[in-house]
């Protein structure tokens, strides 16, 4: 009679003696739950510079036109706003001043929200309306959003042209700021 002896390699005999010997595989499951707030938000962006110019009309007002563009996303209790603030009045002194009025704007042309009614004064002291946002606002999507991305409004600056100011070249800087709740 022959016998017959089987050989597995040293892995395998190890695993044989312990009563192991490796399934074709498994499978498992698991579950994560995943939360996120969706909080209001603005964005904002304005040309670095604009020039304001005039006819050559004497003593005729200076003007000049700049688009400022935002994305907001607002709550459905809540709004937004964004405002204007002459940061740094005209300089060199001399020639014309935010403080005294001299700088008004119009706007116009909001693809989302309110643009300003009227003519606006420009403050060096304190913000002005530039724009109203309503609750449940958003930029872009379509739906309830609106189809633009990013939103915009127009303003159009008028600065006076007094015979009492020296003649030079004058800058000041206007800061936009958005806020949404």
């Amino acid at each position: 009679m022959k016998t017959m002896v089987w050989r597995f390699g040293t892995p395998w005999l190890a695993l044989f003696a312990l009563g192991i010997i490796p399934a074709g595989g498994s499978t498992g499951t698991g579950s994560q739950t995943l939360s996120a707030t969706i909080n209001p938000v603005g964005s904002i962006t304005a040309p670095a510079s604009a020039s304001l110019t005039t006819s050559t009309t004497t003593f005729q007002p200076f003007h000049g036109n700049v688009a400022v563009n935002y994305q907001a996303r607002t709550s459905a209790a809540g709004g937004g706003t964004i405002t204007l603030s002459v940061s740094s009045d005209f300089s060199p002194s001399g020639g014309p001043s935010a403080a005294s009025g001299a700088l008004t704007y119009t706007c116009s042309g909001a693809t989302l929200g309110s643009a300003c009614s009227g003519s606006q004064t420009a403050s060096t002291t304190s913000q002005t309306p530039v724009l109203t946002l309503p609750p449940s606002a958003c930029t872009g999507g379509g739906g309830v959003c609106s189809t633009q991305n990013p939103n915009s409004v127009s303003l159009s600056f008028t600065l006076t042209d007094n015979p009492g100011y020296a003649t030079g070249a004058y800058t000041a800087n206007v800061t936009f700021t958005i806020s949404t709740t």
